[in-house]
This record gives structure tokens, sequence and C-alpha cells, in this order.
């Protein structure tokens, strides 16, 4: 007598089917000594029941008015716990691995982010993977996770726009001495990083629209200047030029 799924949630509310012969008039369906909170006569080879709370491994039997079956094992499964994700921000396509670490997480199914569910791969009863699905707006998001056990939120996740660069004032500075630079333009919070010609300059975040940096002393001619954030990066072309001193 098979019953699918073999496993549900301690605080009970699992659906089950329970295959068989000789169904028909089915009375009761017991989780161990408990009986299911809802049963319902399919045929007379299946019986479907709803799984009461309970803990640990108990013995579903059905009883008809010839009897009382054999039982079948079913494993209740704690709630999943959370403990960590990375990364916990990245670009609003997507795409990316994420890592949850917890406890319970064998019997995951789906992660979900903000309501966008994708299907996770499960490493061991406390990790598992999955890749983070395009995000609908730049922000947080909840992130849940569904298993045999039921559903458990309480971290989140950040999706974050692309940075844009406007301005670079100065946009030249010398070949001999740092300069300090302010560059203005958009989903600068959470700069990352600055680089000139791809050396990587000291940089502090105003805000959302400001970037304060110090472009490091470089040969003469022009660089790119790019900025670098969760979302990915924004390059200002020939952004920067450094000029040679004058000499006499």
């Amino acid at each position: 007598m098979p019953i699918s799924p073999n496993q549900g949630s301690t605080g009970g509310g699992t659906l089950v089917t329970i295959t068989g012969t000789n169904l028909s008039g089915t009375s009761a369906v017991n989780f161990g000594s408990k009986p299911a909170t809802s049963v319902t006569n399919v045929s007379p080879t299946q019986v479907t029941a709803v799984s009461p709370s309970g803990t640990g491994t108990v013995g579903v039997t059905v009883t008809t008015a010839g009897g009382t079956s054999n039982p079948v094992s079913f494993f209740y499964v704690g709630a999943p716990f959370k403990s960590s994700i990375s990364p916990t921000s990245g670009t609003m396509a997507g795409g990316n691995t994420l890592t949850l670490n917890g406890t319970g997480l064998s019997t995951a199914t789906s992660v979900s982010f903000g309501g966008t569910t994708a299907t996770p791969t499960v490493v061991s009863d406390s990790q598992l993977t999955v890749t983070v699905p395009a995000g609908a707006g730049p922000g947080p998001v909840s992130v849940s996770v569904t298993t045999a056990g039921g559903t458990n939120n309480g971290l989140s996740y950040t999706y974050v726009d692309t940075p844009t660069i406007d301005s670079i004032t100065p946009d030249e500075g010398s070949t001999t001495s740092a300069t300090a630079v302010t560059i203005v333009g958009a989903n600068l919070g959470s700069t990352e990083s600055v680089t000139f010609g791809g050396v990587n300059a000291p940089f502090d975040a105003i805000n959302a629209t400001t970037l304060s940096a110090v472009a490091p002393a470089a040969a003469a001619g022009t660089v790119d200047v790019v900025v670098t954030n969760p979302g990915g990066s924004a390059t200002a072309v020939d952004g920067f030029t450094y000029i040679s001193n004058p000499a006499i």
C-alpha cells in the first residue's frame, strides 16, 4: 500500500494519496494514533487524506468494514531554517548563483524571490544553490524556501540597477599627484569599485547620485573611468585626462 508523498510538515496539512486494494468504504485513515483531518474515497484502489500534525515517523493505516490495513511509513519533516545567503545582492537581470545555508533543506522544492520562484539544487540538508531569477524592480525582496516541512523566510536579497555616469568633475588631473574628483550619475549608492584606466581608486559614496573619488597619478593621456556595483558597471570612455606638468 504505497503512499505519496511519504513525508510532510510537522504542522500537518499534507495531502497524500494512498494506493492499494479493497479501499471502498474507507471509514478512517490514521497517521500513527491520530486520524487524518480529511479522507476522500477516490476509487476502490485509491484514497486521499490530509495528514494531522505530528513528529518523527508514523505508520499510516486505512480502515474499512473489512478491517485495518498494514501500516505504511510517513515521515514528518520540520520547517526549514535559513541562516545565510550569499551573495545578498545582484543585477536586475538575475542569472547569478546564490548559495543558501541552513537546516532542513534536503527536501527543498522551490525558492521564492519576492514571489518569483526558482528551482534549487540541493547540495545537502544544510545547503542549496539556486539561480537568481530576474527582478521586477530595484530594491530588497524576501527570500523564502519551501520544503516538505513547510515554507520559511526571514532573509532578503537586493536587486540593484546598473550604475550610470553623467559627469566627472574635474575631468583632468596631474600625472604626478592624485586628483580629487566628483562623479555624478545614478545608482551609485552601492558602488563597489571605481577605476581610472584600470587602476582602483579610493572612493566614498555620498548618496545614490554622487561619488567622491581620488584619481591616482598616471602617465599622460586619457583613460576610461569605470564604476561598478552589484548590478553591473558603467564606463565613461576617455572620461579622465592626465596632463603632464609644465616645464621651462
